[in-house]
């Protein structure tokens, strides 16, 4: 399901909250979708009942990234992501972090790839605070979005 309105979020997790269901929640740009995105996806969903992903919108990849990214418009990217089984919420935000949309649902369980570590993830310091914890987990060799760019754009 898409969301659009952090509130209506908030509002929904409070729902799922009351029949004790397992909030995990993941953020990312989800350029190119590829095959490491989802098997991620699919690992992050193991620790909860719930996923929620957020997104990067158009602007906040570009901070990011660099003004050649997004390839893919927000749009397309939420619509891509909202039809994988694995995911069951999908809510766009404009920062360069989701730490507006964390600091809103406290999930129980925040997911990112073997790029980072707690120590180097912005948005840990919230979800240490308030009892949350973080799961790590690893990337699938071969597959990032922007070496697919960097190749496409050799002409590889």
């Amino acid at each position: 399901m898409i969301v659009s309105d952090k509130d209506l979020l908030h509002n929904l997790v409070k729902e799922l909250r009351k029949n004790n269901l397992k909030i995990v929640f993941t953020n990312g740009c989800f350029d190119i979708l590829h095959k490491g995105h989802v098997k991620y996806l699919s690992e992050a969903k193991k620790f909860g009942d719930i996923l929620i992903v957020g997104i990067n919108s158009d602007s906040s990849i570009k901070k990011i990234k660099g003004n050649k990214r997004p390839i893919i418009p927000l749009e397309s990217r939420i619509e891509v992501l909202n039809a994988i089984k694995s995911v069951n919420f999908v809510i766009p935000f404009e920062e360069e972090t989701p730490i507006n949309i964390i600091s809103l649902i406290k999930p129980d369980v925040h997911v990112k790839g073997g790029d980072y570590t707690v120590e180097n993830l912005p948005e840990s310091k919230i979800i240490l605070e308030y009892g949350g914890n973080i799961k790590i987990i690893n990337l699938v060799d071969g597959y990032s979005t922007t070496n697919i760019v960097s190749s496409i754009l050799k002409g590889v």
